[in-house]
């Protein structure tokens, strides 16, 4: 039994051997990934300028190889430039659906109620741009300026004075006759102390 034991302790150690010696395994430098990432960022930029000629598209200008950082692990790639031409990332997607909906001509939130529901808050005087603060029944405040729509009626802002703004609305009566009228909204003033 001994024997037994002996030769299996013999074969382990031979296989152990045997399997040490097979093909061995070098570890990656970064040399290597280095250079396997140029290699890389080299084959995306080829085929992003056959990509873009293909597509009729401009090339954008990129900066040239001699000006461009060593690549190493935590740079951008070689080459890359924004394009101005898309949406800028740092504004509000939904600032800018909304300038587009009141330029397409959609009501404003401010075009749902009457002027006589609204309540002038506050002026904001500028050098040339003066501007008001509008509060709706609900309680939502709005900055607006001379030119906005406001009500129902189809008012627009024609002024906006020190305590008050003008708004000039459009009515029209059962005889369909439009009449135009001029509201002054005031800041009401509290009382007491």
């Amino acid at each position: 039994m001994n024997v037994r034991i002996g030769a299996v302790t013999i074969l382990i150690a031979l296989l152990a051997l045997l399997g040490c010696q097979a093909e061995s395994i070098t570890q990656a430098t970064t040399e290597d990934f280095t250079k396997a990432r140029n290699e890389l960022a080299a084959r995306n930029k080829a085929n992003k300028r056959t990509a873009g000629q293909q597509k009729g598209q401009k090339r954008p200008a990129t900066v040239p190889a001699s000006a461009a950082p060593e690549m190493n692990f935590a740079s951008v790639e070689a080459g890359f430039r924004y394009d101005m031409d898309g949406r800028d990332p740092f504004r509000s997607f939904e600032w800018e659906q909304l300038q587009l909906d009141l330029l397409a001509g959609e009501e404003g939130p401010l075009e749902q109620f009457d002027v006589g529901q609204l309540s002038l808050v506050g002026i904001i005087w500028e050098v040339d741009n003066r501007r008001a603060l509008v509060k709706d029944p609900s309680g939502m405040s709005y900055i607006v300026a001379e030119g906005m729509k406001i009500g129902k009626n189809k008012g627009l802002i024609t002024r906006i004075e020190d305590n008050l703004m003008v708004v000039k609305e459009i009515y029209t009566d059962s005889n369909l006759k439009e009449t135009v009228r001029d509201i002054e909204m005031r800041i009401r003033l509290t009382e007491g102390g």
